[in-house]
């Protein structure tokens, strides 16, 4: 693991879409022992609350111990219960006003969803924490899906708030996300699929962002 925090775009993971709470953590583990995340985002998906909660309580601390910000996207009930250090939200500028009021400060507050630019700056006057350019769930071909390279790029060039853009199904692809000066890139079938090594996954994407990655400006 990196002794301090690399000054290029960084991984963010998006835990899949299962509902074996043992496999994913066991894939966790094997995942952040192979190199550098900068957080777990942990989608709800189908789950009723309460799986979604024993979910979250099992994952949560696992990143947690790891100095790896962990996120849930869901019951906002359910990241206060498990101490989550932030929320995700997607139900639109309303729902993203009202948890910023009620959590920020507390609680780091993300927005997505967003499918137009019209979208990404309706919801970035609310001022949330980052923006999310993918769908959960959605990352099964290869390569990034091409709406979300444009709309991470354009907003890279333009808004002060951090993005995150969901690569696709391979970590190869994690050098194209890199380029449109994201400042993180979301992992979650390239890394957490059947079959795959976790941990060599994560190595190879870290290598490939040492390499490829855009070095940021020292603040």
């Amino acid at each position: 693991m990196p002794t301090s925090v690399p000054n290029r775009c960084r991984i963010v993971l998006v835990t899949p879409p299962e509902v074996d709470a043992r496999a994913i953590e066991s894939r966790l583990v094997q995942a952040l022992s192979g190199g550098d995340a900068a957080s777990l985002i942990i989608p709800q998906y189908g789950l009723d609350d309460d799986s979604f909660q024993a979910v979250a309580e099992r994952l949560v601390p696992l990143a947690q111990e790891r100095d790896v910000a962990a996120i849930l996207a869901g019951d906002t009930r359910v990241a206060g219960r498990v101490k989550a250090d932030g929320i995700h939200v997607e139900g639109g500028k309303a729902a993203l006003a009202e948890a910023i009021a009620r959590h920020g400060g507390r609680m780091m507050v993300g927005a997505g969803g967003a499918k137009t630019r019209d979208d990404a700056l309706e919801l970035g006057e609310e001022q949330p924490d980052y923006m999310f350019f993918g769908r959960f769930g959605y990352d099964s071909k290869p390569q990034p899906h091409p709406r979300n390279l444009t709309l991470g790029r354009w907003w890279a060039e333009m808004i002060e708030i951090p993005c995150i853009v969901l690569a696709g199904s391979s970590t190869d692809s994690i050098a194209e996300v890199a380029a449109t000066g994201a400042e993180f890139v979301a992992l979650s079938a390239a890394v957490f699929a059947d079959g795959r090594d976790p941990a060599a996954e994560m190595a190879n994407a870290n290598a490939l962002l040492d390499e490829h990655a855009p070095r940021f400006e020292e603040a």
